[in-house]
């Protein structure tokens, strides 16, 4: 497996290497499904850029999770059509799934988010989803594409009924139609602030394994500003972290990604917090398993971490 010059935290080489870690980040820099703003393109590599500046040490955990190992794989080659992207994400995946490493994939923008999630569909044979984004991206199809940024959940939810969706502030009249008719677990921001949806009881009813899909866009313009397309009244930092924890305590999460930055090389701070959020989560990911018995606080890279376990397809909760 080729890796990338620039590892995520540049850390000293015997916490990147690939067979002793526990989490691979896969940078994926593909933009062919953005509909406004673009510089997802260059979005993965202004993350890994700016995360040789974050800290090792979690100050929230107190401890510093790169000691699991964290690799960091090359960019591969991406065709130019939506097909062949999610071909190639979906190949790329399943083979470092296979591995049993914990796959953080860096977008690009959200069209990506269907090919990893099918790679883990096909290792774990029951997934859910949880979405933090300000758009519902349930649209069938968006400028001719059904394989839009803006269709990516509508792809999702063709492949699991078991999605929840947080943190919305911007949706077209037919998303907001289908999201009554069907009954989904939507939460708006405003319903999410003025405490009119339990996002606590919405998780606890999500099976596991769970995707965990984060646009960017989700947190507000002061914490995140260049996205594809801004949104005001997101997320503070606090908000969303508070949230993501809970989430990774709550739920077997098996993957991740980050999308939707877009970078315009003047905006360093919107890279560095992408960045900063990719490691909290890590970090996240390993409390959450240290918390249930499942590894100690690692000292050393040691491999594999985060094996799948055995799902339990009689409970609709499970948690993790």
């Amino acid at each position: 497996m080729k890796l990338s010059a620039s590892p995520f935290l540049a850390p000293s080489p015997e916490f990147s290497r690939y067979d002793s870690a526990a989490v691979v980040v896969l940078p994926f820099p593909y933009e062919g499904g953005v509909s406004y703003g673009r510089g997802a393109g260059a979005a993965p590599q202004a993350i890994l850029d700016a995360s040789a500046h974050v800290e090792g040490y979690d100050e929230v955990l107190k401890v510093e999770p790169y000691l699991m190992g964290i690799a960091t794989v090359a960019p591969p080659a991406i065709p130019n059509h939506p097909e062949g992207m999610i071909r190639t994400l979906h190949e790329r995946t399943s083979a470092l799934l296979r591995d049993d490493k914990f796959v953080v994939v860096l977008g690009g923008d959200h069209s990506i988010s269907s090919g990893y999630f099918r790679a883990l569909l096909e290792k774990y044979g029951r997934l859910s989803c949880i979405q933090l984004d300000a758009h519902s991206d349930l649209r069938d199809e968006y400028e001719g594409s059904k394989l839009s940024h803006a269709s990516v959940m509508a792809r999702i939810r063709e492949m699991t009924p078991h999605v929840l969706q947080l943190g919305i502030r911007s949706q077209c009249l037919e998303e907001a139609r289908a999201i009554a008719a069907n009954g989904w677990a939507v939460c708006t921001m405003h319903d999410y602030r003025k405490a009119l949806f339990d996002a606590d009881r919405a998780l606890a009813a999500l099976p596991d394994p769970v995707f965990l899909t984060v646009d960017l866009d989700a947190f507000d313009l002061s914490v995140i500003r260049s996205t594809g397309t801004p949104e005001p009244g997101g997320f503070t930092w606090d908000e969303g972290l508070d949230l993501l924890q809970r989430i990774f305590l709550r739920k077997d999460v098996v993957g991740f990604d980050l999308v939707e930055l877009s970078y315009d090389g003047v905006d360093r701070s919107s890279a560095f917090c992408a960045a900063r959020l990719a490691y909290k989560m890590l970090g996240f990911k390993l409390a959450a398993a240290v918390a249930r018995g499942v590894t100690g606080w690692p000292t050393q890279p040691v491999g594999p971490l985060f094996r799948c376990r055995p799902t339990d397809r009689s409970s609709p909760g499970g948690g993790a």
